[in-house]
């Protein structure tokens, strides 16, 4: 099992936003800003990398929940900045409380979960069900 992580581990994530990332990218009709599953996947990134360090052999952590707002609307250019910050920990569940910051505001917030797993052992579990 991974080494013990401390309350308050911190991992940070970032992107500029490009067209890929926006709703118009999804479909033609919605207009060009930062989409709520790119914003959620930058957080994901940073709860992933608050955690990793702490990981050994082949374990890594997978995403087991996600609660979180997306508050205010970022355009084509703008930085994002994606900060998860360990809260609470249950055997190896982890609660993560993660934010979303642009140029000039914090455009999302909530909370992440994930669980540490083995890559062997959950692979060959996938497999078997296959």
């Amino acid at each position: 099992m991974a080494k013990p992580i401390p309350i308050g581990a911190r991992g940070k994530a970032q992107e500029r936003v490009e067209f890929k990332h926006t709703l118009t990218a999804h479909h033609p009709d919605l207009p060009p800003v930062y989409s709520t599953p790119d914003m959620i996947r930058l957080m994901e990134t940073a709860a992933f990398h608050a955690l990793h360090p702490y990981c050994e052999g082949d374990e890594i952590t997978v995403g087991t929940s996600i609660n979180v707002e997306h508050r205010a609307a970022s355009s084509i250019g703008a930085q994002i900045k994606a900060e998860a910050v360990l809260e609470s920990f249950d055997g190896r569940f982890y609660a993560l409380r993660v934010t979303a910051k642009d140029d000039c505001q914090e455009i999302g917030r909530g909370t992440v979960g994930r669980a540490v797993v083995s890559v062997g052992k959950f692979t060959k579990k996938m497999i078997a069900k296959q």
